[in-house]
């Protein structure tokens, strides 16, 4: 069944005293997945009513890993964009094809924007991509 207002089971357990800083984060790292971000104002909140300011950089460097710890629309444009994969032969346990793929074929292709890989993109342009540079 679906939650229908997350934060109002989150912050019963949040300001329980009983659990400890690490549940407490993960608490709040679930619902910042489920919700796919939130503001630095509820962050913020969230961080300084749960006493974990020393233990918040846990929360923030999930950033990093291109997890949208705020929500913005200036974080969504960095997303890399996906490929069409519909038509490819997958495997009956394949679940989905990793970023890294898409990134790995454009760095082959030289397609890589420059300013989101500036050390990634600076292949010589008469470089087809064939062979190793």
């Amino acid at each position: 069944q679906k939650v229908k207002d997350s934060m109002r089971v989150l912050l019963p357990v949040l300001l329980n005293k009983s659990h400890e800083s690490h549940d407490k984060i993960r608490a709040i790292l679930l619902y910042i997945f489920s919700t796919n971000g939130t503001t630095q104002e509820n962050l913020d909140k969230l961080i300084q009513n749960v006493q974990i300011e020393s233990d918040s950089d846990m929360i923030r460097n999930w950033k990093y890993l291109d997890v949208p710890v705020i929500s913005s629309s200036a974080a969504q444009q960095h997303k890399h964009p996906r490929r069409d994969r519909s038509s490819e032969e997958t495997f009956q346990l394949s679940r989905w094809t990793p970023v890294i793929k898409d990134v790995m074929e454009d760095a082959i292709e030289n397609k890589l924007d420059s300013k989101d890989w500036p050390y990634c993109s600076q292949c010589p342009p008469t470089w087809s991509g064939s062979g190793a540079v």
